[in-house]
């Protein structure tokens, strides 16, 4: 196994000049102020390809021999390191093709073209990261092309490392946390080889979405393993196996490793856009969403927090407006059983709904052959305090049918 090295790091930095963005480390003044800490951004969603994808992906092509080039190269990815990947053929003129799964957003795949150009070639395969991976490694030995792989190789991993080598000259006085999302591993790699080396008193933080604690298992079971199943909201970070380079370098280097809800990452996606006008991607807004969970441990130190994407699909905002509102306990969706009558529907208004009550959701069929009808109602609340008096009436005046929230097989179909 070919680990990655600092001085493999310091060539990347000369790699990239010119072609990746130094990206600012920008004190968030909003975040500070709620933790009583210095909180600092790494803005890497301010790359060209918004993400911090195009340093792993431009040292590994630009270290190809002139062979390798020529046959064409070929990439599988979630979308950001597709764009990084693309970005990198357009400049070195290197035919390339991308294998994307089927539920990336269209922005992603857009971009990937747009970068690309008549460089690129799109092929869409599978639901996950995982399976693209799969049918890109097929193609490749069949068609006998370099792959460029998003996380586990030493020159991709030392691409990224040189956001670490940016950070601690940024912050002059040295942090005291890092906090790092977590996909395959190649970013929070990049990290520990610089950190433990240039600043060995920084802790690092390594996040994943709860839906895919892929690193997690792997530390656990002492190897990388397969998740059966993950949850594929968090794109950018919901990878079903770490890469055994990353798992190597990290397992004994890391200062913790948490997960975080995905419902807590859409409400500091929606935090980060309303109250500091940033767009960040799920991926992105992973390693802020933690800092949540170490509120008592940061408070009076210097954070750093790789903001690593802003690569986001306006299309997927009622989503993560919908799973902000689950996590904080704010939405509910019920079965309503109204009494067919008139009037039933004025009574539940007027007596049963809290005066700070929304109905966002309502869905009703009258069957006359009945005495109670259901009706499907979402309802948003102001307070979570007001769910249980809320479900109290309900039951008093027998509306209550059923709650479906924690029904994920109903619920689905509403969210």
């Amino acid at each position: 196994m070919i680990l990655p090295t600092l001085e493999g790091v310091r060539k990347a930095v000369t790699h990239l000049d010119g072609v990746a963005e130094k990206t600012p480390l920008q004190k968030n003044l909003r975040l500070s102020k709620k933790f009583q800490a210095e909180i600092f951004f790494k803005r890497e969603d301010l790359q060209q390809v918004r993400s911090f994808k195009i340093r792993g992906a431009y040292n590994l092509i630009h270290t190809l021999a002139a062979e390798e080039r020529s046959k064409g190269i070929v990439c599988a990815s979630a979308g950001n390191h597709a764009q990084g990947f693309a970005y990198a053929c357009q400049q070195l003129q290197i035919q390339g093709t991308v294998f994307m799964p089927l539920p990336t957003p269209r922005q992603k795949i857009e971009q990937v073209k747009m970068f690309g150009g008549n460089c690129i070639t799109v092929k869409l395969v599978g639901d996950t990261y995982d399976d693209a991976e799969r049918a890109a490694k097929e193609y490749t030995a069949a068609e006998q092309k370099p792959f460029i792989h998003p996380f586990d190789d030493p020159k991709v991993i030392e691409g990224q490392a040189t956001i670490a080598m940016e950070i601690i000259e940024q912050a002059t006085a040295g942090l005291d946390y890092l906090f790092v999302p977590v996909g395959g591993g190649g970013l929070i790699s990049g990290m520990v080889i610089v950190f433990s080396m240039l600043s060995p008193n920084t802790k690092i933080i390594a996040v994943e979405p709860e839906g895919a604690p892929s690193m997690q298992a792997a530390i656990a079971a002492g190897k990388p393993v397969q998740l059966k199943e993950i949850d594929k909201f968090i794109d950018g970070a919901a990878v079903q196996k770490v890469g055994m380079l990353p798992f190597a370098l990290c397992k004994n280097q890391l200062s913790d490793l948490i997960t975080v809800p995905e419902g807590q990452v859409c409400k500091a996606i929606l935090n980060l856009y309303n109250k500091d006008g940033i767009v960040a991607e799920p991926a992105g807004a992973l390693a802020v969403a933690a800092l949540e969970k170490y509120q008592d441990q940061i408070k009076g130190a210097k954070v750093g927090v790789l903001l690593c994407g802003g690569n986001n699909d306006i299309t997927r905002t009622p989503e993560i407006k919908e799973r902000a509102l689950f996590f904080a306990q704010l939405k509910h969706y019920f079965i309503i059983r109204f009494p067919q009558r008139a009037g039933a529907l004025k009574e539940f208004v007027n007596e049963i709904l809290g005066p700070n009550d929304d109905i966002t959701f309502f869905e009703f069929s009258k069957k006359s052959s009945k005495v109670n009808a259901p009706a499907v109602v979402g309802i948003e609340l102001k307070d979570a305090a007001d769910f249980e008096p809320l479900v109290m009436r309900m039951k008093s005046r027998n509306f209550y049918g059923e709650y479906l929230n924690d029904q994920p097989d109903l619920f689905e179909f509403l969210v």
